[in-house]
């Protein structure tokens, strides 16, 4: 359903409804993971806005794009994209993380268009890989996207996926690296550094591109060319971003890694995004 013709101006207006949704679920949830939602959602709109083939009345269509969050804690972004395309209802993100609610805390399959139950950091990532290797068995001609957080690629998971998608080839599988630096201890750097990660995914056979996060022209043009290339290789797309992005007491704040903004602070997040 990716409305090709779509404006870049139209894309930034609903990635700021879709981060107004975020603050104010998570808000009225009293739990959630606000700040890498928040770097994720330019991501996440580009992709199923002007890049993804999929269909919200045909959610499981056999030649679908499919999309797995690995970062999965940050699914508030994903819920708010998937409500405002019509997948479920809009008022499904007010119940986020109630007992019997559709929206859980991270994603799970009974929910319409998420496509892989994620959480554990580095399991989506292998779950990606090996849908592209069915698809790819399956002659579908399609891509298969994969989200990771830059503190999710300390897991060793992360690296027999990397080294598996390398192995079998999978040119149909793209990803992203959500790079804002931050993780739930702090500083990825302070915790365990990560280095040079376009190297390192370079030097596991991958083709790789460095981008800012939040540029839509830059997100859309470096997709195009990953899906054109059909060399063999994985993609893997190091997205430079901004944990708590378009909330100014949030943006690389790690305190809002993990904790829902009180009263006074969703009051004023949601006057910034209006």
């Amino acid at each position: 359903m990716a409305t090709k013709n779509i404006e870049i101006g139209e894309l930034k207006q609903i990635a700021k409804k879709v981060r107004y949704n975020v603050v104010k679920m998570v808000g009225l949830a009293e739990s959630g993971h606000p700040g890498g939602s928040l770097s994720a959602t330019d991501i996440i709109v580009a992709l199923y806005y002007k890049l993804m083939n999929h269909d919200p009345k045909n959610p499981n269509k056999e030649d679908r794009d499919r999309f797995v969050l690995s970062k999965g804690h940050c699914c508030p972004a994903l819920y708010a994209v998937l409500a405002e395309l019509g997948y479920f209802d809009e008022d499904e993100l007010w119940k986020l993380r109630k007992t019997g609610a559709l929206l859980q805390g991270h994603p799970s399959i009974k929910t319409p268009g998420i496509e892989a139950n994620t959480g554990s950091l580095g399991h989506g990532f292998s779950v990606a890989v090996g849908m592209a290797l069915g698809c790819r068995l399956d002659k579908l001609d399609n891509h298969v996207y994969v989200l990771l957080g830059d503190g999710e690629c300390q897991e060793g998971q992360v690296w027999e996926a990397a080294m598996a998608a390398s192995h079998y080839k999978l040119d149909n599988l793209i990803g992203f690296v959500d790079r804002n630096r931050l993780q739930i201890d702090g500083c990825t750097e302070d915790v365990m550094c990560l280095g040079d990660l376009k190297e390192k995914f370079k030097a596991f056979g991958w083709d790789v591109f460095e981008i800012d996060g939040h540029n839509f022209e830059q997100i859309i043009e470096t997709v195009e060319k990953a899906k054109s290339m059909k060399n063999g290789k994985p993609k893997m797309i190091i997205a430079n971003t901004v944990k708590g992005k378009g909330v100014s007491f949030m943006e690389n704040n790690v305190g809002f890694h993990g904790k829902a903004p009180n009263k006074e602070e969703l009051e004023q997040a949601l006057k910034e995004l209006s």
